[in-house]
């Protein structure tokens, strides 16, 4: 009989135990990194000891008709189970300062990460600047190189226009002063020829008139030879 009604309480005590171990893990779930219900304390080990009120089911099972020493050991059995139900079930879990020390690990991190980028990003545009800036320089270079050669072909090209232009122009006077003296060559050699009709002209003419007095003078002989 002892043992029947030992068993039929270790029987009610495991349902409480699992009940009441089952809504632990329940809350521990829903809270996650809230505080615990339950007082926790550390072994040498180790290993969590979480604090159950122990005298209340020793007294909730004499009062159930467990003797003390059955109610006592089911009481110990039961808290070693709930100790190592609840220590997996921590070990699932991040304790509240422990994710304060990973999330203050991760900023560390990250302010570690953005000032190695700021830092990166600010010696880039350092070179990018400095690049640019050489750029600029080697541009100006070229522009100011380009300038002198543009310069300097123009030159060229206007002193070879002026030495054409002054070819042409002494090509152009020395036409003109052929044709100048061309031009008074013909005038002189016109003017002789007129001269020389006229010449011509006062010599017929000097001749008509004495070959007319001639002629006037053989028919007057004629004349009087007839009469």
């Amino acid at each position: 009989m002892a043992g029947a009604a030992y068993a039929a309480s270790s029987k009610r005590v495991w349902q409480l135990g699992i009940k009441n171990s089952s809504s632990l893990f329940g809350s521990s779930v829903s809270t996650r990194f809230h505080c615990r219900s339950i007082s926790q304390l550390v072994r040498p080990n180790g290993k969590r000891v979480f604090l159950v009120d122990t005298l209340a089911l020793v007294r909730r099972l004499e009062a159930q008709g467990v003797p003390s020493k059955h109610a006592e050991a089911i009481t110990d059995a039961i808290t070693e189970v709930l100790n190592d139900s609840l220590e997996n079930v921590a070990q699932s879990f991040v304790s509240k300062a422990e994710m304060q020390k990973i999330e203050m690990k991760q900023d560390a991190n990250l302010s570690k990460f953005k000032t190695e980028v700021q830092s990166s990003q600010g010696h880039h545009f350092s070179l990018l600047q400095h690049e640019t800036e050489k750029l600029k320089g080697d541009i100006e270079k070229m522009r100011s190189e380009l300038r002198h050669e543009i310069d300097k072909a123009t030159a060229g090209q206007r002193l070879d226009l002026n030495l054409e232009r002054g070819r042409i122009r002494d090509e152009l006077a020395n036409q003109n002063q052929e044709t100048t003296n061309l031009t008074n060559k013909l005038d002189r050699e016109i003017h002789e020829l007129r001269a020389q009709l006229e010449a011509a002209k006062y010599d017929v003419i000097k001749y008509c008139i004495g070959t007319i007095v001639s002629i006037s003078a053989v028919g007057l002989a004629v004349v009087r030879v007839l009469m």
